[in-house]
């Protein structure tokens, strides 16, 4: 790995984006979107995530979606960082400032719990933490503070839904998330920031993703279009191995983030 980091070095003006996936959170026990697990059941029918997770899903039915997101975020409160998360602290730490960016497609939280600061976070599909009014009466959003653990097909009650209403307006909140069928916007998940914080950077490290959504696709043929060097973590070959691999400032580790990224990181910071 020593060889092949040559060439990279945290001089004082280096600055890394790094674009972390499911992959990272599927080691500390939490189903992958795409993978074998996370169905969720309403009546008598068994529903994917892709089928749940729209703006669509939510309108037809709320309170069955509202469910499933309060159950899927019971998972995520269970669940802790693991090594791949904290292995990253340390080069927050050596990078300080603006010179440090991570991005994630993961609405855990994890990063956050792990020691990831709010200015270096960009949760670009939202979070399960959060909720925000329906209607356009305030940009505001607002933490989930109940942390009751749905089992699956459990409905919240009576209770738990009298505390999705909006504190301003007493409409109907929603999940703090990216649907399938919305679009990136910055003022909500800080598109244009991202790409604007890779513009200007040394290093993308991508660490557990399929590569199967808009922004993170954009930003890896940001990075190859601008010559950056690119690093790809990941224990299977993903839609972005490829073009990694064959790119000459590519380099690609298949490995899972628990046991890549500690020493990768410090080779980092040791340069």
């Amino acid at each position: 790995m020593a060889h092949q980091l040559e060439g990279l070095n945290l001089r004082a003006d280096f600055r890394c984006v790094i674009l972390t996936g499911a992959g990272i959170s599927a080691e500390s026990g939490i189903p992958t979107y795409r993978g074998k697990d996370g169905l969720w059941t309403v009546g008598s029918r068994d529903y994917r995530p892709q089928e749940l997770a729209t703006l669509r899903a939510f309108q037809n039915d709320p309170r069955a979606i509202w469910s499933w997101y309060h159950y899927r975020r019971g998972c995520c409160l269970q669940a802790q960082p693991n090594p791949g998360h904290l292995a990253l602290i340390p080069l927050q730490y050596a990078l300080t400032g603006k010179r440090f960016t991570l991005v994630t497609q993961n609405v855990d939280g994890l990063h956050a719990r792990s020691g990831i600061s709010d200015e270096n976070l960009f949760e670009i599909h939202g979070s399960l933490h959060s909720m925000r009014c329906t209607l356009p009466c305030s940009a505001e959003r607002f933490a989930l503070t109940d942390d009751q653990i749905l089992d699956r097909g459990e409905d919240l009650g009576d209770l738990g839904w009298a505390r999705l209403q909006c504190p301003h307006c007493g409409s109907l909140t929603r999940p703090h998330v990216l649907w399938f069928d919305e679009c990136y916007e910055e003022g909500l998940y800080k598109s244009d920031t991202v790409l604007q914080r890779l513009d200007n950077a040394d290093l993308l490290l991508i660490v557990g993703t399929s590569g199967a959504t808009t922004l993170p696709t954009m930003m890896l043929r940001r990075a190859l279009a601008a010559h950056l060097a690119v690093i790809e973590v990941n224990p299977e070959c993903s839609s972005f191995s490829a073009a990694v691999q064959a790119y000459d400032r590519g380099l690609y580790l298949q490995a899972t983030a628990s046991e890549c990224l500690p020493e990768l990181v410090d080779r980092l910071i040791t340069l």
